[in-house]
């Protein structure tokens, strides 16, 4: 139902339109002032209208900001005195002036993520795993790992990286030949309608290539995406720094509309660094990528910019990528950042772009013939970063995992051919899938939480981290494949003993939808007395348990009571009392432990 708040906002805003076109007929001011002041002034009085009769304000704030930014360009572009040339060089460049490669590249993007990975019916949790590049044993996965992605702010972010570089790549690009002589519809290629279609094909190519060569598991556009900045600053070196600086802007804009206000407060937080979740691999890939084919590009038409712009813009454009976050494990919650090393390498990048976009074909030495032109020589230096990728990537992407559900097959659910259990400090098979020492570092790395594994797609991860677990209480992972998913549900229950580890049991959803216990953690003693007595509390998978110990020998043992229900074990009484277990000797009444709470 539409609330009378909006209607008479939108009321109102026609009102103010009306009354701009009765002062133009009244020639009171001009058509072309009426068309810039009137336009936007509607909206604004509607809004108005509307937040004086009880508009929420985050509505009104979340219609306020497209409305500011558009008035802001108007009236700038008034101040400017600025003609059609911008319309101008677009239609020179692109088919009726707009980026239509571009377009098809977000639609194609978009529609994988709502229609093959099931976003359109669950959009903040998407079937990601079987479309990550897990090995080149599993080709579905590096086919379409570039264009999936793990979540509705993955996929979001991507695409508005997509909007702001690719336009850039494409205009360099151009539908229209750019060469000296070549006539538009005279051939294939320099028919604007082939060229169009080549570009969202060209960038397929690209983003497989990214997969094929990122090592490791990798997922989402974001390779692709900085393959278009890249390619971008070998042409249009200081526009590709602007469109860096306008990609905050525009990504600020946009969650603006959706959260004008956000309300968060202070707390524990068990997600690894910002910079642990940088596949920068996959960046990197993309990145080189781009610059290649963009020195190609440059190269043909012979239209190289000066190297001090390409070396300041390569070095301002890899740090916002960033390049420079080189980072590895060390133990299941442990990360290192060598951005010393990171940095030193973006500075080497930028003058690897700047010497090898400018290399012109002119013998290697003006003395001795070497059979080799500059531009040779540059294009191998371009080269030679894909290459050191390949090196290390064909063998890690080669590799495989341990197939096979876990000793005890009661501790596992099994989903088709998916294999979800629980565990603790178990080596983690994927990356130390290749054992190698580097830096003081190793890659045999142990990890504690959620693992799916399927060996049919070579696929091992560890879903939920055991912290995450621990702080929500319940998640859930989704396996599937082409055209079908299921969930699996993640639960976990604890009990406290005074100053004592947690006791907890961790149980998942089968395929009946029905609870089955997974997992139960090490026996935890309170530390207190009643009478010489110790009061441990256990986990089984069934249920918990609370053991009376005097001297290392076990006096009794009992279930856990139910909600304000009582038991007794080795001489103490044992009450449930809320979230508390209360032991009681006759004499003394304290609390043994409390039940695992979660945010």
């Amino acid at each position: 139902m539409v609330s009378p708040a909006f209607v008479a906002g939108a009321s109102a805003a026609v009102a103010c339109w009306g009354l701009v076109v009765v002062l133009v007929a009244l020639r009171a001011v001009r058509p072309g002032t009426a068309l810039r002041a009137g336009l936007p002034a509607g909206p604004f009085v509607g809004i108005g209208v509307a937040s004086a009769l009880g508009l929420p304000l985050d509505t009104a704030l979340a219609a306020a900001v497209p409305l500011v930014a558009l008035c802001s360009l108007a009236l700038v572009r008034a101040l400017d005195g600025v003609t059609s040339a911008w319309g101008r060089r677009l239609r020179a460049r692109f088919l009726l002036g707009v980026p239509w490669g571009t377009l098809l590249c977000v639609l194609g993007v978009a529609g994988f993520y709502w229609l093959v990975q099931g976003g359109w019916t669950q959009p903040y949790d998407p079937l990601s795993l079987p479309f990550t590049s897990w090995s080149y044993l599993y080709p579905l996965g590096v086919l379409t790992a570039p264009f999936a992605h793990a979540g509705l702010g993955h996929v979001t972010g991507n695409l508005l990286g997509t909007l702001v570089y690719a336009p850039l790549a494409e205009y360099a690009w151009s539908h229209y030949p750019r060469r000296r002589g070549d006539a538009t519809f005279s051939s294939l290629r320099t028919n604007p309608y082939a060229r169009v279609l080549a570009f969202p094909l060209a960038v397929a190519g690209v983003a497989v290539a990214t997969s094929f060569l990122a090592w490791g598991p990798i997922i989402g556009f974001s390779g692709v995406v900085f393959a278009f900045g890249a390619f971008a600053l070998t042409r249009y070196p200081v526009a590709t720094v602007a469109a860096t600086a306008a990609s905050g802007f525009v990504s600020t804009v946009y969650y603006a509309l959706r959260d004008p206000i956000v309300v968060a407060s202070a707390g524990p937080s068990y997600g690894g660094p910002w910079w642990a979740g940088v596949a920068v691999q996959g960046h990197a890939t993309g990145v080189f990528l781009g610059v290649l084919c963009g020195a190609l590009l440059v190269a043909a038409r012979d239209e190289r910019p000066g190297a001090f712009r390409l070396w300041g813009a390569t070095i301002v454009y890899a740090a916002s990528v960033p390049l420079y976050a080189i980072w590895w494990y060390r133990g299941p919650a442990t990360y290192v950042l060598y951005r010393g090393l990171g940095v030193l390498l973006v500075v080497a990048l930028g003058l690897l772009v700047a010497a090898g976009v400018r290399a012109r074909s002119r013998p290697l030495s003006a003395r001795v013939d070497l059979g080799v032109t500059r531009r040779q020589v540059g294009a191998l230096c371009l080269l030679f970063p894909l290459l050191v990728t390949a090196v290390v990537a064909v063998p890690v992407n080669l590799t495989t995992v341990a197939d096979g559900p876990p000793a005890n097959a009661d501790d596992a659910v099994h989903v088709r051919d998916y294999t979800v259990t629980y565990a603790e400090d178990v080596p983690n098979e994927r990356v130390g899938a290749i054992d190698i020492e580097l830096l003081n570092e190793s890659t045999g790395v142990n990890a504690s939480g959620v693992i799916v594994s399927n060996p049919d797609r070579h696929l091992w991860t560890q879903a939920v981290s055991t912290s995450s677990l621990a702080f929500s209480g319940y998640d859930t992972v989704r396996v599937g494949g082409v055209g079908w998913s299921e969930r699996i549900g993640v639960r976990r229950t604890g009990w406290t003993p005074v100053d004592a580890p947690t006791v907890y049991r961790v149980a998942m959803t089968n395929a009946t939808g029905a609870w089955h216990p997974v997992y139960a953690s090490a026996n935890a003693t309170a530390a207190l007395t009643i009478d010489g007595r110790n009061v441990t509390v256990g986990a089984t998978r069934e249920n918990f348990s609370l053991a009376v110990m005097r001297a290392n020998a076990t006096l009794g043992r009992a279930a856990i009571p139910t909600a304000n229900a009582t038991t007794r074990a080795g001489g103490l009484t044992f009450a449930r009392d809320g979230t508390r277990i209360v032991a009681s000797d006759g004499a003394t009444r304290v609390t043994v432990a409390t039940r695992e709470t979660y945010s």
